[in-house]
């Protein structure tokens, strides 16, 4: 007797619990209706934006809406601009030192070798010519021949 009083006891006792935890099933469903609703408003004010941004859609722009496009426009390809510089003076300061590395390594290994080391080029050892002066420098002399090459008899 004791058991069977014992499990209907606990049995009312989950039945308490599952009955104050439920809500009533109107508020359940409005909520995420609601929910998906501004959800899908913000997406459409989203593809809206988009589109302008893109150059679509825009016989609907007034002047001010046109400027503010293209201020945002530019502000972002300021910010693409500022990135791609980052980005190639970050590749520039990795290869410079890799350029140290493997001159180190060079002359490590024609020290190790007993080698003499490489001559430095030319372009190397003199300063850097301007463009006008490198173009008076190298005028060379060139033709255009038409038709077949000339064979030499034997």
């Amino acid at each position: 007797m004791y058991k069977y009083i014992t499990c209907m006891q606990s049995t009312i006792d989950r039945y308490r619990r599952q009955a104050n935890g439920m809500h009533t099933p109107g508020i359940d469903t409005q909520q995420p209706k609601h929910e998906s609703t501004d959800l899908a408003k913000r997406i459409e004010l989203l593809q809206i934006s988009q589109r302008k941004l893109l150059g679509q859609s825009l016989s609907t722009c007034s002047l001010e809406e046109l400027q503010d496009i293209g201020n945002q426009l530019e502000r972002s390809l300021s910010n693409i601009r500022i990135r791609k510089a980052q980005l190639c003076m970050e590749r520039l300061e990795q290869l410079k030192a890799k350029e140290r590395l493997l001159l180190e390594e060079n002359a490590k290994l024609q020290e190790k070798s007993g080698a003499r080391p490489w001559p430095q080029s030319s372009q190397q050892k003199e300063a850097p010519m301007s463009s006008k002066q490198s173009i008076n420098n190298s005028e060379v002399r060139t033709e255009l021949i038409i038709g077949l090459p000339e064979m030499p008899y034997s």
